[in-house]
């Protein structure tokens, strides 16, 4: 049992495999998705809440471009 079996992946992180890229842009483009209907769907439950004014208590913190106030 003094035979060493373990193989050497050292070269290993410097080539791009395309399914491994693959399988990751898919997984964050699901959690994307996931995230976004998760916040729909929290969004709708006070979709209701109506300042004194008439405005919408809770509102989405956009992520579009700045604008000047």
């Amino acid at each position: 049992m003094d035979k060493n079996t373990v193989v050497d992946f050292a070269g290993r992180q410097k080539g791009v495999d395309p399914l491994t890229e693959l399988l990751r842009r898919g997984a964050r483009e699901l959690l994307q998705k996931e995230v976004e209907a998760e916040l729909s769907t929290f969004m709708e439950g006070f979709q209701d809440r109506r300042l004194g004014d008439g405005r919408s208590a809770v509102v989405r913190n956009g992520y579009l471009p700045e604008r000047d106030i």
